[in-house]
């Protein structure tokens, strides 16, 4: 039996105000809360701040709409601080104290990973906007962010035929994102016939800063006449003098190219950008893209942030996605209950930015296109490829032993995380 969601194809079919604490009891009763769980200091608030921005202006959007159910939507942002126990002890506060109706938020899957058991425990929601590693399915998180399926795996086809791409130096922050990830693109490699001694492998902690010893070793990786890349999973603030030292050591993009899975416009934005012209990024959506929707939302982000050169980016793409499933989700079910709202929210269709609807599947993860850019100098991106339609996130990954013949589906009655097609049974979660 094969995986089932492969060829599945669904219809494509108040104020800004943040309240932590101290909150009058009459203004609790009155409005919904939704809390905004990301870190707005330390290594990681380079990237997550402008998550808490985006989200602030939805909820104004949505309270300007009318709210929901009637009430209006009150934001409750705490600062985990890049801090990953931290995390879920601010989560348990959002759920257990603040009774928020749903969470948004984590970047890091160490931060994920930390709340997870608090969101299952307490039974809450959290929408996660960042690509990941896969390997997870949870009741109670929705990953609106990309599967190695939406990004990685089509980066690297993309490298292998477009650039001919040989070696591949597999370069990332040390912890679990990038690691899963290199571990399935290493087997991805090797089954596409890439030799063990042309992957080189390499992690570096969260704020890494000295980059010259590494650069060279990439440089000198790749003088051995074979077309080499860089596939970077380096997250944070590490990207600055990672890059910094490219260009400093005259790394260029026609000679060994950059592929970044966690590098956007919002990092791009803190650097000079014109010595990495030609460096590329997979993500699933650029400020660059064209069309209606898309220039809509820039407008209003730039109006709310009242900024004229903030840029818009991919993991806020994804929060837009899942803020609008969210409150189709309730409106459907009449109700913020989580159970209710985990069971209304498969199958819904909202628009992405990129063009055409995201939907939610079974498996708690969501249609996306694919897109390759290379840098720009202004910091941009410029499209070079893309997927010809929608891709279904993949939640466990055809490359591993132990994870090729999982799938998982909430609907009753499976209503599990990790089923076994060949035994037919389920793994442990969703019980």
């Amino acid at each position: 039996m094969t995986k089932i969601w492969k060829n599945i194809a669904f219809g494509a079919a108040m104020s800004a105000a943040v309240a932590i604490a101290g909150a009058a009891p009459v203004l609790a009763q009155e409005t919904i809360k939704v809390g905004v769980l990301h870190s707005l200091s330390g290594t990681m608030a380079i990237s997550e701040t402008t998550l808490k921005d985006v989200m602030l202006m939805l909820i104004e959007e949505q309270n300007k709409k009318g709210g929901l159910l009637g009430k209006k939507l009150e934001a409750v942002v705490v600062d985990p601080a890049s801090n990953w126990p931290l995390f879920a002890e601010k989560a348990r506060e959002l759920i257990s104290v603040q009774k928020v109706a749903a969470t948004f938020g984590c970047w890091t899957s160490v931060s994920r990973k930390s709340v997870l058991p608090v969101f299952e425990e307490l039974n809450s929601i959290l929408f996660y906007p960042v690509q990941y590693e896969g390997e997870e399915s949870s009741k109670n998180i929705f990953y609106t962010g990309a599967a190695p399926n939406q990004q990685a795996i089509p980066a690297v086809d993309y490298l292998m035929k477009d650039e001919k791409v040989q070696r591949w130096v597999l370069a990332g922050t040390d912890y679990v994102y990038p690691r899963t990830t290199n571990k399935i693109l290493e087997a991805y490699l090797q089954q596409k016939g890439v030799k063990a001694e042309d992957i080189m492998i390499n992690y570096t902690p969260f704020g890494h800063s000295d980059w010259q010893t590494i650069v060279a070793n990439i440089k000198k990786f790749g003088s051995a006449g074979k077309k080499t890349a860089v596939v970077s999973t380096i997250n944070g603030d590490a990207n600055v003098p990672f890059y910094k030292e490219l260009a400093n050591q005259g790394v260029k993009a026609k000679d060994i190219p950059v592929v970044a899975f966690s590098v956007g416009e919002e990092e791009l934005a803190g650097i000079d950008t014109a010595p990495l012209v030609g460096h590329l990024a997979a993500w699933n959506y650029f400020q660059s893209v064209k069309n209606a929707d898309n220039d809509a939302f820039i407008a209003k982000w730039k109006a709310f942030t009242k900024n004229p050169k903030r840029v818009t980016n991919d993991p806020m793409e994804a929060h837009v996605i899942g803020f609008n499933m969210w409150v189709k989700a309730v409106e459907k079910a009449g109700t913020t209950d989580p159970k209710a709202v985990i069971d209304s929210i498969i199958g819904i269709s909202v628009p992405n930015l990129s063009g055409g609807y995201s939907t939610m599947m079974p498996n708690h993860h969501i249609t996306k296109p694919v897109l390759i850019g290379e840098v720009k100098a202004d910091g941009q991106f410029e499209t070079v490829w893309q997927t010809s339609g929608l891709v279904v996130g993949d939640e466990w990954s055809d490359y591993l032993e132990g994870s090729k013949d999982l799938i998982a589906d909430w609907r009753a009655p499976m209503t599990c995380g990790n089923f076994n097609v060949k035994s037919g049974k389920c793994g442990g979660a969703g019980k």
